[in-house]
């Protein structure tokens, strides 16, 4: 039986092959990993290779075909590893899609094969020092003179940053445009453009394996067929994919979630103070009866959520009420799950204290919860 009802047995199957995969090839590494501050690109060739790169690229550009489930699982998959992996989701559930969506046949042709074998690594750049949740005040702009934009500004808390060889960037094309999302267009600029450099990688709270970075442009001369979709309308393509983005970060709080009910669970069990297993304290109990509750809960919305969006149904309100409970609840977990952990939790070598670190900035990323309930107030009519 798969974790979810509209599991078939083909996916349960790839459920297993990927984290038997994933404890191999993964799982032993990560701690090297988040010493050295980077995924190494041969991993991410390795999951090209394997097929867990983009599988819902047609199969004309390389890749499989198959539908949101398989994203959900893979997903899955790396976040119980750890949260580092997060980048693969963003090439493979965010990035890609805009490239799938609104890019050329010459684009798709050019840019697809190279996602799902690991060639490429995709990163988008939105972000910047002055800019966040507020995206039409980007200072960005992008210039056209001939057949080419001169990109000149600079973007922060770039995923994938560093790895990143394709970067979607979010550009001003019209300066005076009001209101001013209209004058926001798409471009994805290449490694080894003229005028693209970046910055220092950033070093993070958590999520250490995860590369971030600043990225700078110069006088950036990027051919005009870099263009994704028309002038003007990055925007809509941007509001058009962020209820999937938002989705994928519900998903990945709430996979951290159950990871951390679990281990604490087994812990509780093997762990003793005054003669018996802490587990065996009513205070224990309730404390992990309650996150249980929690976790359960926060499965089943999930569950229609991921079902409603396989449909192709608009759940943008949903969706950010996921996105913010199920960040904010995988917070309280984190703190509750060390709490239990007593001292140990605090140890580095415990994977309660990675976690701790890591989860916070998903209530951040994808949109703020602050930016989530504003969506959902005005969703109600507020």
């Amino acid at each position: 039986m798969g974790k979810y009802r509209f599991e078939t047995d083909e996916h349960v199957m790839f459920r297993k092959s990927l984290r038997k995969y994933l404890d191999k090839e993964a799982v032993p590494q990560y701690e090297k990993w988040e010493e050295d501050r980077l995924i190494p690109k041969s991993f991410w060739r390795k999951l090209g290779e394997m097929g867990y790169l983009c599988p819902q690229v047609k199969e004309v550009y390389g890749g499989l075909e198959t539908d949101f489930r398989y994203a959900v699982i893979i997903g899955e998959e790396l976040e119980r590893v750890g949260a580092s992996l997060t980048g693969v989701g963003l090439h493979n559930d965010i990035v890609v899609p805009y490239i799938e969506a609104y890019g050329t046949e010459q684009q798709k042709s050019r840019w697809l094969p190279g996602c799902v074998t690991g060639q490429h690594i995709t990163a988008i750049a939105m972000t910047e020092p002055g800019a966040g949740s507020d995206l039409a005040a980007i200072q960005t702009t992008a210039e056209k003179k001939g057949n080419h934009y001169v990109v000149n500004g600079s973007k922060t808390f770039i995923t994938n940053g560093i790895n990143g060889d394709l970067i979607l960037v979010a550009v001003k094309t019209d300066t005076k445009a009001d209101p001013r999302h209209r004058g926001i267009s798409l471009i994805m600029i290449e490694e080894g453009t003229p005028g693209f450099t970046r910055g220092r990688k950033l070093n993070k709270v958590g999520m250490h394996a995860q590369d971030t970075a600043e990225l700078f442009f110069e006088d950036c001369l990027v051919p005009v067929d870099n263009l994704i979709g028309e002038e003007g309308k990055g925007f809509t393509y941007l509001m058009e994919k962020l209820q999937q983005e938002r989705l994928m970060v519900a998903i990945s709080a709430q996979t951290a979630s159950e990871d951390m009910v679990d281990m604490t669970l087994t812990y509780v069990k093997s762990r003793k103070a005054f003669g018996k297993p802490i587990g065996a304290f009513q205070n224990t109990q309730f404390k992990l009866v309650e996150m249980a509750t929690e976790v359960e809960l926060g499965h089943s919305f999930l569950e229609s959520l991921i079902e409603d969006h396989l449909a192709g149904k608009e759940i943008v309100s949903k969706v950010s009420m996921a996105k913010y409970w199920l960040t904010e609840t995988a917070k309280k977990i984190s703190g509750e799950c060390l709490q239990l952990h007593g001292g140990y939790g605090y140890m580095e070598e415990y994977k309660i204290a990675r976690r701790y670190r890591d989860i916070p900035v998903a209530s951040i990323y994808a949109g703020s919860n602050e930016i989530m309930k504003v969506i959902v107030a005005k969703k109600m009519g507020l």
